[in-house]
């Protein structure tokens, strides 16, 4: 017996001999938080899984600067997978705060829109809980946007420090726990591991 046997997709894509639709899909609200590596891989993983049945993904991405060319950016171009950082690096110890909150703010406005157009399966908002944190996003606004999603919409939220709200409305929270880094031994960015 074929592993596919029986299983549905989402999207158009048809397999396993059938298709139950977004009508018999209850969309997730998953959140990868934590001190410790691997959050956006998670979701970039989950991401691939999704695109291989066949569902209709995007990641945005609130801190890689618009013009990053990682390797999931690569990848992502030859599948013709919708991965689009919209940021422009910042981080805590930027010296501009005030252009990277209307950079944030910005980039809110296009996922507001993804979530709401009704076009994809799963959305994933990579890192955004840092402008939560910073207080540059309202958490409530956040969730209510999300809460308004189409029904059958997966969406995944990442980063370190996720707001309470965010914790309690997700249906499934994964914590990333630091036990060791190579980065507090001096080892610097890799290829093909951070970028």
């Amino acid at each position: 017996m074929d592993e596919n046997d029986g299983l549905s997709v989402i999207g158009s894509q048809q397999k396993g001999g059938r298709n139950l639709g977004r009508e018999n899909t209850r969309g997730l609200l998953i959140c990868y938080t934590g001190n410790g590596k691997g959050k956006t891989s998670a979701a970039l993983g989950t991401l691939m899984r999704a695109h291989g049945r066949g569902l209709k993904v995007a990641m945005l991405q609130f801190i890689k600067r618009k013009n990053s060319k990682f390797g999931e950016h690569i990848t992502a171009e030859e599948l013709g997978v919708e991965i689009t950082p919209l940021g422009d690096g910042f981080s805590w110890c930027s010296e501009d705060l005030e252009k990277d909150r209307l950079f944030a703010l910005e980039c809110w406005e296009t996922c507001k829109d993804k979530i709401l157009n009704g076009d994809y399966d799963m959305i994933i908002l990579d890192e955004i809980t840092y402008p939560i944190t910073f207080g540059w996003l309202d958490a409530g606004d956040v969730l209510e946007i999300i809460q308004k999603r189409p029904k059958w919409m997966h969406v995944i939220i990442t980063g370190r420090d996720a707001n309470e709200q965010l914790i309690q409305a997700s249906d499934t929270v994964t914590e990333m726990l630091e036990i060791k880094h190579h980065y507090k031994s001096g080892i610097k960015q890799q290829l093909g591991i951070e970028r």
